[in-house]
């Protein structure tokens, strides 16, 4: 009985080494797929996004600050979140450009919007 044990350990390590490195190499690519391509696809995004920033942009931060922007530096935003009162965040913080509706959701400018008829 311990032999027939023994028979079988054997039979299984002489697997091909071959089928691992594919099985590994298929994991990894579902992993790129699933997670690092749609990470760097939303940083080339926001990159995007904040290259494109100028005066006169409304855009709320990650904090939910909500301010038209007055001034843009290389690093900092400063925005206007009241009449006369401005704060200076950073650039990256910067999380949406465009209006907020009162349903919380960003939305675009009414000039960018087609007339509906």
């Amino acid at each position: 009985m311990a032999d027939s044990f023994l028979i079988l350990a054997q039979a299984a390590g002489g697997s091909n080494p071959m089928v691992n490195i594919g099985f590994i190499a298929v994991l990894v690519a579902i992993m790129y797929f699933v997670m690092i391509r749609p990470q760097q696809k939303q940083a080339k995004q926001h990159q995007e996004l904040l290259s494109g920033l100028k005066k006169g942009d409304e855009v709320v931060t990650q904090g939910g600050i909500l301010g038209k922007i007055h001034l843009v530096s290389e690093q900092t935003v400063t925005l206007e979140v009241a009449n006369g009162v401005r704060i200076r965040v950073l650039k990256r913080s910067v999380y949406a450009k465009g209006a907020i509706s009162d349903e919380g959701q960003a939305s675009a400018k009414p000039e960018d919007k087609k007339e509906e008829k």
